[in-house]
């Protein structure tokens, strides 16, 4: 299909797609094991309390992973709050302010300070020379985000956790079946913490887990995560209820059992999206390290409005008129949002600048190569239209009978 200039629907064409096509669909497995996994479960009557699914699903991912201790629990975010709390970590830690909200939530959840801290001048990560400027007395921990499947640098991490002595976390939420120097994200730090929600290349419906070599960790995560009962009668911790139950579990089981078909179809589609973008001035697409193991699962761009003629948002208002729902991934940054405009956060000028012009693209098994190609033709044909669509939008901005035609600032 080849789009003509008069088509795109923010100019008042019919939409390409006529259903709407989601960032983060979910993967739902192999559909049979789940179904057999929940009928066995549901006969057994055994559905959470380390019923034996969650305890095959806990040594297939730590066994997939190479670590020692593979803790799950209910979601990710409960997976931070537990490894915090286990860490001993306290007054502030250092962490990205371009990451999900879960990840500075789960520090002031419970008291401790997020110190928002900038991102490489080329890249997307923690800077380890910001880091270092930004460690005070009050430090007592690194939280780092491998973000959108691509690994923090965590040799320098490690090197600076020791030389200030402090804990070291990493939030790999997005880096399951992801690597570093060829060895499996999950083991590096003292621990690090996964996502099984829903939306994530392994899915458990919603869950998380705790990964970490630390003997000692993984025993303080364990009675955490169930109330702190160290036996029948024993209360050694103050915990809260943050098991995983053995639905999730099936679905995990289920989930690992198809995942290399599903990071081969991510893979098709980063192939797909790297040859129906090349070439469109101003679009820079995040590539994936081909030495190192992907899940490729975040097709994430890149646009510069000085050179494609349109800004982020206005692409993105582009690509929403035709049904496809990308998304702002991460926007306006932690530190600008309500609950942490109260922080000295200071100017984070890498980190307002990648909130501005990044663009997280719809891939997944729902997503084919046909849907690929009509996507990278909107965008290319917005860049041709740029400045039509900048005028069609004025045009609809000025023409709403309700604008003032005066403003009063008043002290």
């Amino acid at each position: 299909m080849t789009l003509h200039r008069s088509q795109l629907a923010i100019l008042g064409g019919t939409p390409i797609f006529s259903e709407k096509l989601y960032v983060g669909r979910p993967n739902t497995g192999d559909r049979q094991s789940f179904i057999r996994r929940v009928n066995d479960a549901l006969d057994r009557r055994w559905l959470t309390n380390d019923g034996p699914y969650v305890q095959e699903f806990e040594q297939r991912v730590a066994q997939f992973l190479g670590v020692r201790h593979c803790v799950t629990t209910c979601n990710g975010t409960a997976g931070l709050q537990l490894a915090i709390r286990a860490l001993g970590l306290e007054g502030e830690v250092i962490v990205p302010s371009f990451t999900f909200v879960a990840t500075p939530h789960a520090l002031q959840w419970q008291g401790i300070t997020p110190c928002f801290c900038d991102v490489q001048p080329d890249g997307f990560h923690l800077d380890p020379a910001a880091i270092e400027a930004a460690i005070t007395s009050k430090t007592t921990g690194i939280l780092g985000v491998h973000l959108w499947g691509r690994p923090c640098e965590i040799e320098r991490l490690q090197f600076l956790a020791e030389q200030h002595n402090l804990k070291l976390l990493f939030d790999a939420a997005h880096a399951f079946g992801c690597s570093y120097h060829g060895r499996m994200i999950g083991g590096f730090g003292d621990a690090e913490v996964l996502s099984f929600h829903a939306t994530k290349v392994l899915s458990t419906l919603e869950g998380g887990a705790i990964a970490t070599n630390n003997d000692a960790i993984a025993r303080e995560v364990r009675l955490l995560r169930n109330f702190g009962f160290a036996d029948g009668d024993t209360i050694a911790s103050v915990g809260i209820n943050a098991k995983m139950n053995e639905i999730s579990a099936a679905m995990g089981l289920a989930s690992l059992e198809r995942l290399d078909a599903v990071v081969e179809a991510n893979r098709q589609n980063y192939d797909a999206y790297r040859t129906g973008l090349a070439g469109i001035n101003g679009l820079r697409l995040y590539m994936y390290d081909e030495s190192e193991t992907n899940s490729y699962y975040y097709i994430v761009i890149e646009v510069d409005e000085q050179r494609m003629g349109i800004d982020r948002d206005t692409l993105l208002q582009v690509l929403h008129a035709e049904n496809v729902i990308a998304r702002r991934y991460f926007y306006p940054g932690c530190h600008r949002v309500p609950p942490y405009t109260f922080t000295k956060a200071g100017i984070l000028p890498q980190t307002e600048r990648l909130a501005s012009c990044t663009l997280s693209l719809p891939t997944g098994e729902t997503v084919g190569a046909e849907d690929i190609r009509k996507i990278c033709q909107i965008i290319s044909q917005a860049s041709e239209d740029a400045e039509k669509i900048r005028w069609s939008l004025k045009r609809k901005h000025f023409v709403r009978s309700d604008y003032p035609t005066s403003i009063c600032l008043q002290k």
